[in-house]
């Protein structure tokens, strides 16, 4: 497909859960870019130029008239913001109530330094066998329970409408929920359990989560979303 060359260029993994932090707010705001899917074993150098810490996401932006640098995004969450102030329809930023976006914006600080170490420990654990499986998903658990709990006041996580709250940790409550699924299905936490599957059984993940080409094999852009 010729993506016309006026749209961002997006680099992506798919299984990355801050790409696919990047891509739900693009497909939320409904912000077409030039998608490149890539493994990280292999990045491109047109990427690496841009971005040479080389990580996923990162979304560059068309120079503007005059300019001669461009715009780079390397932050899934830098990127979520751009998405979403370029259109918001379904008001994820809260626009009518301005403080909830520096308290979202902290909340999810908070879970990306503390939720996102317990949950790597809690992988490790489960991956190599350790005897400290059960310590590292407890440890998980007191950030499931305040979901838990948040969800048990309203239908999101900040509140009875959808937010960037909701869709910056979706990807890694998904990464939980799949580590002892058995365990998972049966957990005291039912709320989380409605709330994620809201999320995996709609129309909005299965297009986030579509497997494209690998940009290098053909270097043919994609229209993202569709």
């Amino acid at each position: 497909m010729n993506v016309p060359k006026t749209y961002p260029i997006l680099y992506s993994l798919r299984n990355c859960p801050y790409a696919m932090r990047g891509r739900i707010a693009i497909y939320k705001a409904k912000q077409p870019v030039s998608l490149r899917d890539l493994v990280l074993t292999n990045k491109p150098a047109e990427m690496l130029a841009s971005s040479p810490k080389g990580t996923v996401p990162i979304l560059v932006l068309p120079k503007q008239p005059g300019s001669t640098t461009e715009i780079v995004l390397e932050e899934s969450l830098e990127l979520m913001l751009w998405a979403l102030s370029q259109s918001d329809p379904d008001d994820l930023l809260h626009s009518e109530q301005p403080p909830a976006l520096p308290n979202m914006l902290g909340e999810i600080a908070r879970f990306d330094v503390g939720f996102k170490q317990c949950l790597e420990q809690y992988k490790c654990a489960k991956r190599y066998h350790e005897s400290t499986l059960s310590d590292c998903r407890q440890q998980c658990e007191v950030f499931i329970q305040e979901l838990e709990q948040r969800l048990e006041q309203h239908a999101f996580l900040w509140s009875d409408k959808e937010s960037l709250l909701d869709i910056a940790l979706l990807p890694f409550i998904r990464q939980f929920a799949r580590i002892e699924r058995q365990w998972y299905l049966q957990a005291p936490y039912p709320k989380v359990r409605q709330w994620l599957n809201r999320y995996l059984q709609s129309v909005m993940f299965t297009k986030i989560m579509t497997k494209y080409p690998l940009w290098l094999d053909n270097r043919e852009d994609l229209l993202f979303p569709e």
